[in-house]
């Protein structure tokens, strides 16, 4: 049986954060954000990572990070730059915005070959939803699959986030999933704001997407072709950002993917904002506490 490969995107600029998020140290030890989602992705089953990160940082994530991961697991890099487009493509000279997540996927192509789990360097996602995607990755078959949280254990008290929020069918496969680019806590519930200033009202109960997918191969095709689409539309929008929430819905739309829902009970948190630290930091701490991990993870 092959072992299903976990892709890691850590090439984000961490602009909101002020730094190189995917490099802060969190755990008791000094562990990263990273460090725990590896943690769990080699227990849970998976045999490989190959992490998306940009030239610039290269030299400082293997430094610190790569000589421990490699002496337990095989390690590949793939690199996100923003020039490294499709044919006929070019990057607009006053842009310094990456281009989004289904553009650091689609660097992967030729590298992975087996299915595969997609997540974010800065999340925690915790110890069950890496071994639900395992089992459904190594089940074989023709659907992807994304992991499913509740949106109120999802939100910063320090600002608005984005979050695909997800309408799932009764037999448990995605519908449709809606981008939100400004949510916040609001009482007991949650509210969006659009870019017009209009208010949606949200329960905090919905299902919502942490870019944590499973896929196989066969996605990659599919999203060039989007992506492809996206430049035609948006490569003069010098912010406009191509999300694998919106691509996996127009996947959807257009029939050409079915999505299993795999709902976690796992607390989700991360480091969108530099306030979020201490928060991370102490549910680590419980964490550890509670024996749901050793208090190093590493012990090189």
């Amino acid at each position: 049986m092959v072992k299903p490969t976990l892709l890691v995107m850590a090439a984000g600029l961490g602009s909101r954060y002020g730094g190189m998020k995917q490099l802060d140290p969190i755990g008791l030890e000094g562990e990263t954000m990273m460090d725990y989602s590896i943690f769990d992705a080699r227990r849970a089953g998976f045999g490989r990572v190959v992490f998306v990160i940009r030239k610039q940082i290269e030299q400082a994530f293997l430094e610190t990070l790569g000589t421990h991961y490699a002496k337990r697991i095989q390690v590949d890099c793939v690199f996100q730059e923003m020039d490294n487009l499709t044919e006929g493509h070019k990057v607009p000279a006053e842009r310094v915005k990456p281009w989004g997540t289904t553009h650091a996927i689609l660097m992967a192509t030729g590298v992975i070959h087996e299915p595969f789990a997609v997540i974010n360097a800065d999340d925690f996602y915790g110890p069950e939803s890496f071994q639900l995607l395992a089992r459904h990755l190594s089940a074989g078959g023709d659907d992807y699959a994304m992991v499913g949280y509740v949106l109120r254990n999802t939100l910063s008290e320090f600002g608005s986030v984005a979050r695909g929020v997800c309408h799932v069918s009764a037999d448990g496969y995605l519908e449709t999933i809606e981008e939100l680019k400004q949510i916040e806590p609001d009482g007991g519930h949650a509210k969006n704001t659009d870019a017009e200033g209009n208010v949606k009202r949200l329960t905090a109960d919905e299902v919502v997407s942490m870019n944590m997918w499973g896929f196989t191969p066969r996605v990659f095709g599919q999203l060039k072709v989007h992506f492809e689409r996206f430049l035609d539309e948006y490569s003069g929008d010098l912010k406009a950002e191509c999300y694998i929430p919106s691509t996996v819905n127009a996947l959807l739309g257009a029939g050409e993917a079915r999505v299993k829902v795999l709902r976690s009970t796992d607390s989700w948190f991360g480091v969108t904002y530099r306030e979020d630290r201490p928060r991370a930091v102490d549910s680590i701490r419980k964490l550890v506490a509670g024996g749901y991990y050793p208090r190093r993870l590493w012990h090189d």
